[in-house]
């Protein structure tokens, strides 16, 4: 067993799962919009915060997180194991004072910035690699301490001069990490294998006042576990093999939930996170950079971080380098770059490869097709017409003007549908799809806004097994 250095191709592996495991890490490191002041970032870093074990126990967080994954190991398998995690560290600000100490302040007023105080998060890795013959019965235990520290860094003004300082503290930080492994019965030769990370810290909470805020630095936040085998498989926890199932079904994860990373089409490669995730997650190729604020959506981060004002960048760029950052990123991100993350449809494009022929593709004198329109615009095909349309239901021609109950079906009906549940309706439309399904879009009788949903075609849209014929008014 070795602490401390990955075999390099292991390490090479890691680094392409490593893109995701950052997201994962910093989550919810600063929000939107980036500032210290703003009330969403008094509560950070909501997912896999492992706190001290004193304090955890009367709070919705926990001390520890347990994964259970299998793997098919191959003869002489090492595995590799990589815990990543911040460890928080309190910042405070200090001025400079006409006698040449330093005093404590709120805020430190920089051409550029406004400094506050903030609580930062530095990266921590402890790294393993061990036989994996050598983890049956009791396993590897790997304890490990990030002792208390305190750092200054001095702060100038625009003109280079000494302005104050910035001071950051981090408190002990105390944890450890356990593999084990105990083979499945059966012929199959696979292993169960357990991963542990426990925070082992002695702090206690002196009183009410320490809240989640005192407990922080001593917590191992955004904690997730990379895991490589140099020879063998892991296998996939949603999609198993039929013969695993059983066993997939057995293993308690708790806190953390792992799934194949890296390479796809790889299963060398395991990443537990405090989220779950699907096998072989990615980032999407079109975002520009990282936001932190993950849930929400990139196209809307950007173009609202765009928009603050130039007081508001300052205190962001105050608050912390992260947050810097995404103010440059939204401030200097191309045209096309932006127009990229209005949206992709990326299943289409494995669809609509070689095959059958897409209407566009047909010849200009197939009859009903126009060429000079997409394939899915309904000019495209004159075959089709939703006005005059018409099917039959129970026997009957329905289409536009026709009256018809609205019967909701429960496989894929929504709440607000349920409400509309036997109520009378008008078909405007019948509408045909390029999957061969039909919609009739209806208005509701008595809605005193039917006139305008006319106007601007904004319908309900229910399939023919959803309604039934009413005798027309």
């Amino acid at each position: 067993m070795t602490a401390g250095v990955l075999p390099d191709e292991t390490a090479d592996r890691f680094a392409t799962a490593r893109q995701v495991a950052d997201a994962v890490l910093f989550e919810g490191y600063v929000l939107y919009p980036y500032r210290a002041s703003a009330a969403k970032n008094r509560l950070r870093w909501q997912f896999g915060v492992l706190v001290p074990p004193h304090w955890g126990a009367d709070s919705a967080e926990y001390s520890f997180q347990r994964t259970e994954c299998l793997m098919e190991p191959k003869a002489g398998a090492r595995l590799s194991a990589e815990l990543r995690f911040l460890h928080a560290q309190r910042r405070t600000v200090q001025r400079l004072c006409p006698d040449g100490g330093f005093e404590t302040v709120e805020a430190l007023e920089l051409p550029d910035r406004v400094l506050v105080p903030w609580d930062e998060g530095t990266e921590e890795r402890i790294t393993l690699d061990a036989d994996v013959s050598k983890l049956a019965g009791a396993g590897l235990t790997i304890p490990f301490t990030r002792p208390a520290r305190q750092e200054t860094e001095p702060v100038h003004d625009a003109d280079g001069r000494p302005a104050g300082r910035l001071v950051r503290r981090s408190a002990e930080l105390t944890g450890q990490v356990r593999l084990t492994t105990d083979e499945l019965d059966g012929p199959y030769a696979a292993l169960r294998l357990t991963a542990t990370v426990e925070n082992t810290s002695t702090w206690k909470p002196d009183g009410a006042d320490d809240d989640r805020t005192a407990a922080l630095p001593h917590s191992l936040v955004g904690a997730h576990l990379l895991l490589g085998l140099s020879a063998g498989s892991f296998l996939s926890m949603t999609d198993p093999p039929e013969w695993a199932r059983g066993a997939v079904a057995a293993c308690r994860n708790e806190h953390a939930w792992p799934v194949l990373a890296g390479e796809s089409g790889r299963a060398d490669v395991m990443l537990s996170a405090p989220i779950i995730l699907e096998d072989h997650p990615a980032i999407a190729p079109e975002s520009p950079g990282a936001l932190y604020d993950a849930l929400e959506i990139d196209e809307i981060l950007a173009l609202r971080t765009a928009a603050l004002t130039d007081q508001e960048k300052r205190e962001a760029r105050g608050t912390d380098p992260r947050a810097a950052e995404v103010i440059e990123l939204a401030d200097t991100m191309p045209p096309e770059v932006l127009e990229r993350l209005h949206g992709a449809v990326r299943a289409l494009r494995e669809v609509t490869g070689p095959g059958p022929a897409a209407p566009d593709d047909l010849a200009p004198d197939v009859p009903g097709h126009r060429p000079d329109t997409p394939w899915w615009d309904p000019e495209s095909d004159r075959s089709v017409d939703p006005v005059r349309d018409r099917i039959t239901v129970d026997g009957r021609s329905i289409g536009a003007g026709s009256r018809v109950l609205l019967k909701p079906g429960l496989r894929r009906t929504d709440a607000q549908d349920l409400f509309l549940q036997g109520r009378a309706a008008q078909v405007e439309a019948v509408l045909h799809d390029v999957d061969g399904g039909v919609h009739l879009a209806v208005t509701v009788e008595d809605d005193p806004g039917v006139d305008i949903r006319r106007e601007q075609g904004r319908f309900l849209y229910f399939q023919p097994d959803e309604i039934a014929p009413l005798e027309d008014a």
